[in-house]
């Protein structure tokens, strides 16, 4: 019998609601799909609240929500987003009988997991499927950068919440020593995140516009992340290709420190950038790794393709811990 859980991906820039059909022990499709700007409301319960106006119907007593931001203690703050989440009050603010809240790139990493390969396409390294255990490193670039650990064993999977996308920016060339002397500027400590994420690419903009003697036109990331994919200005590609080059050695990075066996690529701007990243220097970073560059060739890169990983995997998250 079909049973099914509300599932939300709450993240610095957009809250995403769903229904999640299961049968069985696996989630068969996602309904009723709305996403809205988490600006637009003043806390999750009044977004959730929202979402079941939206689609005229009461939402189901089980729930799975994904949070851009750590998960655990007394008072939840979001990494991006300034909403505050208490967790023992969701049952009675969100009307939940059962629920699980879990990282949004664990969410992620439980859609890797229950996914099959059509969700996802080859990047760089050995063309082959995910290994079946082992450890996987899975992160992405959104309004931050997330990244997470999913270890598979032979009979189950465990998922591993990091924060590997607050570690140090290591600048391996002139043109970053000059990003990161431009950004401890504005911050005391520079993380990868500071780079490769959304916001991330602004920052470069501006620093490869003072190289070029260049006034830098204010552009929010947005509309500066459509001229670099578009090809409609020379230094927003340039931006475009510095930041994939960062990307690539922050990934390999991460499977170096996870003992990786293969490597996953999500986040919202993980798609944007899905055709141009296998073309870009990011695959050459990521293998350059000194001594370690024969493991690194060895290990298999993917894009996930899946629309809603962070909305599916919530609710398979919900799967493992609770029984329907």
């Amino acid at each position: 019998m079909t049973q099914e859980i509300v599932t939300a991906d709450i993240g610095g820039t957009h809250a995403r609601f769903a229904i999640a059909q299961v049968d069985g022990n696996h989630v068969a499709q996602l309904t009723d799909q709305v996403v809205m700007k988490s600006a637009d409301h003043a806390s999750l319960q009044t977004a959730w609240e929202f979402y079941a106006d939206q689609i005229g119907r009461i939402l189901p007593k089980n729930g799975a929500i994904a949070v851009a931001g750590p998960v655990g203690g007394e008072l939840l703050r979001f990494t991006n987003n300034p909403w505050i989440v208490r967790p023992h009050a969701i049952p009675s603010k969100l009307g939940l009988d059962r629920f699980t809240l879990i990282n949004d790139f664990g969410a992620v990493a439980h859609a890797v997991a229950q996914l099959n390969g059509e969700n996802l396409v080859h990047c760089c390294g050995p063309d082959k499927p995910l290994p079946q255990t082992g450890p996987i490193s899975i992160f992405g670039p959104g309004t931050g950068l997330g990244a997470v650990q999913l270890l598979r064993t032979a009979d189950t999977y465990h998922v591993i919440e990091t924060e590997g996308g607050h570690t140090d920016f290591a600048p391996l060339d002139s043109i970053e020593d000059k990003i990161l002397q431009s950004l401890r500027k504005k911050y005391r400590r520079v993380s990868v995140e500071r780079i490769v994420s959304g916001p991330g690419l602004v920052a470069i903009h501006e620093i490869l516009s003072d190289l070029e003697g260049r006034a830098a036109a204010p552009v929010d990331d947005r509309t500066l992340w459509d001229l670099a994919l578009e090809g409609q200005d020379s230094l927003a590609s340039a931006a475009l290709d510095r930041f994939c080059l960062s990307l690539g050695a922050v990934a390999g990075d991460l499977a170096l420190a996870q003992g990786a066996k293969a490597v996953v690529i999500g986040g919202g701007l993980g798609a944007r950038i899905a055709d141009f990243l296998p073309q870009s220097g990011f695959c050459q970073r990521f293998i350059a790794k000194g001594r370690f560059e024969t493991v690194m060739q060895n290990i298999p890169v993917k894009l996930l393709s899946h629309p809603q990983p962070g909305l599916f995997g919530a609710a398979s998250a919900f799967l493992q811990e609770h029984d329907l």
